[in-house]
C-alpha cells in the first residue's frame, strides 16, 4: 500500500495493515514520507484512531527508524517513564536504588515544558552535571555506575521526533494513539527487558481526567506488551507535588532530604514502581523480596551513594551526594504566609507549576533559559493546619516585588477552608498486561 493510498484508508476508517503502517512509521524517519504526508497521517489517526495492532506497528516502525540499543550486561536492564507533572523527582531516586540492587537503568528523559518539570534540568541544576552523551559514554557510565540519566540522541527514534515536530503545528498532539507511539518509540529503542509506566493524574498532572489517565495507560501497557518489553502502568495520584516544593534546585534539595529520611510520599511511588519492575523483569521471586531489598538499599545508604556516582560520572562534583547543601544555588527565600485559619483543602498543581515558570524556572519555548536557582518549596500538604498569618510556602527568587506578586497567585491556588478533608490516595491503580 503507497503512503496516500494508507492515508485514504485511515481517513475514511478502514482497515489498514499493520504492515503498512509500520512501514510508513519507519520512513517518517527518512525523505520517503513527506511533511504533508505525515500532517494528513496524524490528522487522520486522531480523527479515526488506530487499533492495537496499528499502534504496535506505528510503534515499532518509530523505535526501528533509528538506532536500537542491546546491550551485554550481568543484569537486567529496565526502565520508568512518567507522562508528567509538577514536583515529580522519582526519577532521580528510583534509578540509583534499582542500580543498587543490581539491576541497570539506561534512563532517556525529557526537559520541562509548560507547567511540568523536567528531569534532565532538576539533574543541571547541579553544578558540571551532563545529561549529553556519545552512545559510547553513554554504555559506559551505565554499565560502570548501573545507571544514567540522559537526553534522547538524534538517532534515538528519529521519525518519533519528526512526527512529533508535526503534530506540534497540525493541532494533532492530543491523541491516545500517537502519545502512546511517541513515548513507546523512544523507551523501546533504549533496549529494554522490563518497563513501568507512571500515569500522573489530577490538579497538576499533564492527564488531570482520571479516565483519560486510565485509557492512557491501558493503551500504553497493550501497545508496550504487544512489542515485546513486560510492562505495567500505575495511575498515581498529583492533585498535590510528591514532593514539598516545585522548581529544579529547590527539588533536587528535597530529593537529597529524601535519601536521608527515607520516608515520605515520593519514596512511596519509588517503591511501588521499583517492586513492580522487580517483578517484571523476574530479578526475585516475591513481591515482599523485591521490597525488603529496595528498602534496605535506602536504609542502609546505597542508594543515595549509588545517586552520588551517578552525579560523578555525568560531570558533577566527586563528593555531591553528602555536601549537597554545598553544591546548590538557591534563591532567597520569602515566606509566602496563609490568609485565613483553617486546613489545607486542594491546590492547583497547574497554576503553581506555572507561577514557577513565570520566574524563570520553567519554558514555555524549548529554546527558553532556565533559573535552576528558582522555585516553590515548603509547600503545605492537603490536610495540614494552618493558622492565619503562619508560613504556608516559601518562593524563591531575587526580588522582593516579584515575591509580593507571586504571593498571591500561591494564596489563590491553595485552597484553605475550615474543615480537614479526606486526603487523596497516592497510589489509585495498577494496569498490567
Amino acid at each position: 500500500m503507497n503512503t496516500r493510498d494508507l492515508i485514504l484508508c485511515l481517513r475514511e476508517g478502514k482497515t489498514v495493515s499493520p504492515k503498512a503502517i509500520n512501514v510508513f512509521g519507519s520512513g517518517l524517519g527518512n525523505d520517503t514520507v513527506s511533511d504533508a504526508q505525515a500532517g494528513a497521517f496524524a490528522m487522520a489517526v486522531c480523527l479515526q484512531g488506530l487499533d492495537d495492532d496499528g499502534r504496535v506497528a506505528l510503534t515499532l516502525g518509530m523505535r526501528d527508524s533509528g538506532k536500537v540499543l542491546s546491550w551485554d550486561l550481568p543484569g537486567k536492564v529496565v526502565d520508568k517513564h512518567s507522562t508528567g507533572g509538577v514536583g515529580d523527582a522519582v526519577s532521580l531516586i528510583l534509578a540509583p536504588l534499582l542500580a543498587s540492587v543490581g539491576v541497570f537503568v539506561p534512563m532517556i528523559s525529557g526537559r520541562g515544558l509548560g507547567h511540568t518539570g523536567g528531569t534532565l534540568d532538576k539533574l543541571e541544576s547541579i553544578p558540571g552535571v551532563r545529561t549529553q552523551f556519545s552512545e559510547e559514554q553513554f554504555r559506559k557510565i551505565v554499565a560502570d555506575v548501573g545507571c544514567a540519566i540522559v537526553a534522547p540522541s538524534s538517532d534515538i527514534a528519529p521519525a518519533d521526533q519528526r512526527l512529533y515536530a508535526v503534530r506540534d503545528v497540525t493541532g494533532t498532539v492530543r491523541s491516545l494513539d500517537l502519545i502512546t507511539s511517541s513515548i513507546l518509540a523512544k523507551k523501546l529503542a533504549a533496549g529494554l527487558e522490563a518497563l513501568v509506566l507512571d500515569v500522573k493524574t489530577g490538579s497538576g498532572a499533564v492527564t488531570q481526567d482520571i479516565d483519560e489517565a486510565r485509557a492512557l495507560a491501558k493503551a500504553l501497557v497493550t501497545t508496550a506488551n504487544g512489542a515485546g518489553c513486560p510492562t505495567s502502568a500505575v495511575i498515581t495520584d498529583m492533585s498535590q507535588p510528591l514532593l514539598p516544593s516545585i522548581g529544579n534546585a529547590v527539588e533536587l534539595a528535597d530529593v537529597m532530604r529524601s535519601f536521608d529520611s527515607k520516608s515520605g510520599p515520593i519514596l512511596d511511588v519509588v517503591i511501588e514502581l521499583g517492586v513492580k519492575l522487580l517483578e517484571q523483569a523476574k530479578v526475585f521471586y516475591t513481591e515482599q523480596g523485591a521490597r525488603d531489598e529496595l528498602m534496605k538499599c535506602l536504609e542502609d545508604g546505597r542508594a543515595k551513594e549509588k545517586f552520588g556516582q551517578m552525579i560523578l560520572a555525568q560531570g558533577g562534583p566527586k563528593n555531591f551526594a553528602d555536601r549537597w547543601e554545598d553544591y546548590l544555588n538557591i534563591a532567597p527565600a520569602f515566606e509566602i504566609l496563609a490568609p485565613i485559619d483553617g486546613y489545607v483543602q486542594s491546590m492547583d498543581g497547574t497554576a503553581l507549576g506555572e507561577i514557577v515558570v513565570g520566574i524563570g524556572g520553567g519554558r514555555q519555548r524549548e529554546d527558553d533559559q532556565i533559573d535552576y536557582s528558582v522555585g516553590l518549596s515548603e509547600i503545605s500538604p492537603i490536610g495540614k493546619k494552618l493558622h492565619q498569618g503562619q508560613c504556608m510556602a516559601l518562593v524563591h527568587c531575587h526580588d522582593a516585588t516579584v515575591a509580593a506578586q507571586v504571593t498571591k497567585l500561591v494564596q489563590k491556588a491553595i485552597l484553605i477552608g475550615p474543615a480537614p478533608p479526606q486526603p487523596p490516595p497516592l497510589i489509585i491503580e495498577w494496569i498490567s498486561g
